[in-house]
């Protein structure tokens, strides 16, 4: 892990990604606890005001602090985007493994599936749960989570059917290994690159999903702060108040930007191919290991010596 972060710091994607998601977090841990004014306190008298030593980004249409907002919105971002990112991977992967499974007319169903349900607009889909369910933040993250699924499980699919065919994962079901055994330690790991890449831009879409969604009326509801809400509220009145449009704006570019750069980073990064620090280090440590075994071997040796030595003199 050490080297892995050492090699995205050296790059200057993966510098500028790590930091902003570094702030992202630490922002959404903060804004729980403190923000510079409470979100709910609102001064109809100070309505759009520009930025100012006692509101640094302004006010809004409210008179609430669009700072405090921002920092509160940040929290819900961020818990939808790992949901969403979190439903996406466990959906992909299980479609994934049933698309390679050995049974043909399963992987076929399978496949055939997939494709018709990637029809399926995601906003389409949250139309249709918010019809049941509301505007609420689970539209938001089983929208996007099915989609993104979907579109996970074939991008992925390649890769794994290249893995299945492997040398190693024949001699391994020839061994009696079970099919969830051999996906899980033989097929996952060698799709973990495609993986990392396509869940950070997921996790990236979310964020452009919820403002989306949100100002269609089916996303987070008005009572909770997130980015696209202060979009939604702030973006009739563009062309008079620009700089309320700008922060959320600017905030929302700069986080799925290091979102989409974190995975082309981290996709670099855990590929011994692409980064020889990682390969060197796992050679040390594999060197590391064969001695320490050999040294283990060795004393085992002496000390059956030893023993064998003393039963013979016991014996004499």
């Amino acid at each position: 892990m050490r080297v892995v972060l050492a090699s995205m710091w050296g790059k200057a994607s993966g510098r500028y990604s790590l930091i902003v998601l570094a702030i992202w977090i630490l922002v959404s841990l903060v804004s729980r606890f403190w923000t510079p004014i409470p979100i709910w306190t609102t001064d109809g008298y100070r309505i759009w005001q520009a930025p100012s030593r006692a509101h640094l980004l302004g006010t809004d249409g409210t008179g609430a602090d669009i700072l405090s907002w921002l920092m509160a919105g940040s929290a819900t971002n961020l818990a939808i985007s790992l949901l969403a990112v979190l439903l996406s991977g466990v959906l992909g992967l299980l479609l994934v493994m049933a698309m390679v499974s050995r049974r043909s007319g399963v992987s076929q169903t399978v496949v055939v599936l997939v494709d018709a349900l990637m029809s399926l607009p995601t906003v389409l889909l949250a139309l249709i749960l918010a019809v049941p369910l509301g505007p609420s933040i689970a539209v938001v993250v089983v929208a996007c989570g099915f989609g993104y699924g979907l579109n996970l499980a074939r991008i992925v699919r390649p890769q794994a059917l290249l893995a299945a065919e492997s040398d190693y994962v024949q001699s391994a079901r020839h061994s009696g290994v079970g099919s969830f055994r051999i996906f899980c330690t033989h097929l996952v790991p060698n799709v973990i690159p495609v993986l990392c890449v396509q869940l950070s831009m997921s996790a990236g879409t979310s964020v452009l999903a919820e403002a989306g969604l949100t100002y269609l009326g089916v996303g987070v509801p008005s009572g909770l702060p997130s980015w696209g809400h202060s979009l939604t509220t702030s973006v009739k009145f563009i062309n008079v108040f620009p700089l309320t449009v700008l922060w959320p704006g600017l905030v929302v570019t700069m986080v799925v930007v290091a979102l989409n750069l974190f995975g082309d980073a981290l996709r670099d990064a855990i590929d011994p191919v692409t980064n020889p620090r990682l390969r060197a280090a796992v050679a040390v440590a594999g060197r590391s290991t064969l001695q320490s075994g050999q040294s283990d071997d060795a004393d085992h040796h002496v000390e059956n010596a030893v023993h064998t030595g003393e039963g013979g003199q016991s014996c004499r």
